[in-house]
Formats: structure tokens, C-alpha cells, sequence
């Protein structure tokens, strides 16, 4: 009895973050046939290795050279591989692929998507790699939604009718290892996963969330706390602060959809899953990985039918 006849590649397709490289190669309908991921992010690229790392993990999965690559993220940056210029929102997420560069002298033809940009003033904003999520969002069938994408910069957008028309970021993680590493704090908040079911995160995110909470001033009560013998778990009570004050901020800003699409996984997941409840929220939660994929597929059938 023969075996079915292996799917043909249609094309590689890659997340190119910060700090990590996720590559798939994709057959017609967005399959994937092999996947590869590494710590080569933009940093460990820069200025000049971009192509070098590509080819390298193009050759280990066995790609034709002549197969065509789309790309999301960092590698479109402002110094990356080839700057993809920002769209402005609103911006239809199914048209991506219209803004896409060409990488010039490429051995093959490889293509980079835009990042978006928000120019109302006092609250410009930037995104990349977070809107090819989105547009994957929106290729399974999402029109209007909240999407809330935690991370280092945490980002929330409004969908309506498969358009990105706005979004703001919150360095929420940023703060956490800035505060952590750095500030008073450092050596008050000890180690350990922060217990998202436990009474300190929840405290924290509650307090937050409470008409006229000053962030602030209860990052300091922390230290005084500590200082007083009454601080159980400040480690968790600051992760619930720094959460809750995200969530209060995207709920003035955005509005009290009952929903809101949570991009997440793991620990964080749950952290954000809890919190979004006590605000009033239910998250349905979403894979990344599987969003952006599907967003740089649809954005490769548009540009090679």
C-alpha cells in the first residue's frame, strides 16, 4: 500500500522577534510541514546576519531555494533587515500584505509585513509583529472584538470589522523586571511564580481597579510594608498592581466589551485570565503562535497566488 504523497511546500513563513526566531514552512492551505525556533531575535542579527540566519534554518528544514519567505516583526524595524514603513490605523488587518517590502539582493524572494502606527496626539503608539496576531485573528473569523496581547509592552486593540482602528501599550512587564532589578524594591519582592489565585495578586488588582487608586503610591506601601512586617507575598502584590493598573487604564480607554480575546499562555494566561475576571471581563483565550502564522499565511496566499 502507498503512502500519500508529501504536501508541497507553498511557503516558509517567520516571526521575527526581539529576541526570538519562530520559522514554519507552510504548504497551500497553512499547514505546517516543519517549524524551527531559536534566541536569534533582531538583536542577535543586527546589522548584518539577517539572511545568514535565515538560510540556516531554511536549509535545516530542507526548502527549496527559490521558496518564497514572508516575515513579521523586528527584522521590518527601523534598523532590522529592511525597514517595512509603519501603516497608520484604522488599517484593514486582511490587507497587510499591500505595505510588505521586498528585501533587496535576497537570494530569493522574501518579503517583510509592516507594523502599524497610531498618530492621535498624546497617544501615539507603535506596534510590529503584534498585527500579523491580529490579522490572524481576523483571517479565523474575528470581525469585532477587545484583544488584549501581554507581554513586555503589553498591547490592547480594538477590531470592528476586521480593521485595526485603535490600540494602546502598556510596558507592564517592562516595569515589573525594571522595578524588580532596580528601584527600592529590589530586594523587598523576593523570588518565586507569582499564584494568581493567591489573596496578594488578587488584592493587588483589585486595588487598582478601584476608582481613584494612586499606582504610585502603592508601589511604595510595598516597601513599607516589608519594613513593617506586614507584606506577605509582595512579589505577587506587585504583579497584581502593575496588572490591574493595565486593566483599569484599557478599560477607560477601550470600553467595557464583556469579551476581550486574551493572546497568551502559561502563568501569564492565567495572571491576565484572573484579573480580567475581577475587572468584569471573560477572556477567551487565543494561541500566538497559531494567530501569527495564520496572519503571515493569508498575508503569503494574497502576495503568490
Amino acid at each position: 500500500m502507498t503512502g500519500q504523497t508529501p504536501t508541497p511546500p507553498f511557503c516558509a513563513a517567520i516571526d521575527w522577534g526581539t529576541t526570538n526566531l519562530r520559522v514554519w514552512l507552510l504548504d497551500a492551505t497553512g499547514a505546517v510541514l516543519g517549524e524551527r525556533a531559536s534566541g536569534e531575535g533582531m538583536r542577535a542579527c543586527m546589522p548584518d546576519r539577517f539572511e545568514t540566519v535565515m538560510e540556516s534554518h531554511l536549509a535545516a528544514l530542507g526548502a527549496a531555494s527559490d521558496l518564497p519567505v514572508i516575515v513579521a516583526g523586528m527584522a521590518g524595524a527601523r534598523g532590522g533587515w529592511r525597514e517595512a514603513p509603519y501603516l497608520t490605523a484604522p488599517v484593514g488587518l486582511g490587507a497587510l500584505h499591500a505595505g510588505a517590502v521586498a528585501v533587496p539582493h535576497a537570494t530569493r524572494d522574501v518579503r517583510i509585513l509592516p507594523g502599524v502606527c497610531q498618530r492621535l496626539p498624546g497617544r501615539e503608539d507603535v506596534m510590529r509583529g503584534e498585527e500579523t496576531q491580529l490579522a490572524g485573528a481576523v483571517a479565523g473569523g474575528l470581525g469585532d472584538g477587545l484583544v488584549c496581547l501581554p507581554g513586555t509592552h503589553s498591547k490592547w486593540a480594538v477590531v470592528e470589522a476586521g480593521r485595526l482602528v485603535a490600540f494602546t501599550t502598556f510596558m507592564t512587564g517592562e516595569l515589573f523586571a525594571v522595578i524588580g532589578g532596580h528601584s527600592i524594591l529590589k530586594d523587598t519582592l523576593g523570588e518565586g511564580a507569582v499564584d494568581p489565585a493567591g489573596p496578594a495578586f488578587r488584592g493587588g488588582v483589585e486595588d487598582m481597579l478601584a476608582e481613584g487608586a494612586a499606582l504610585t503610591g502603592r508601589l511604595f506601601s510595598l516597601r513599607a510594608a516589608s519594613l513593617l512586617g506586614a507584606a506577605p507575598d509582595p512579589r505577587a502584590r506587585l504583579s497584581g498592581l502593575l496588572i490591574g493598573a493595565e486593566i483599569a487604564a484599557a478599560r477607560a480607554a477601550h470600553g467595557t466589551a464583556s469579551e476581550v480575546g486574551l493572546v497568551a499562555a502559561g502563568l501569564q494566561a492565567d495572571l491576565y485570565a484572573t484579573a480580567l475576571r475581577l475587572a468584569g471581563f471573560r477572556a477567551s483565550l487565543l494561541d500566538g503562535g497559531t494567530l501569527v502564522r495564520r496572519g503571515l499565511h493569508d498575508a503569503a496566499r494574497a502576495l503568490w497566488r
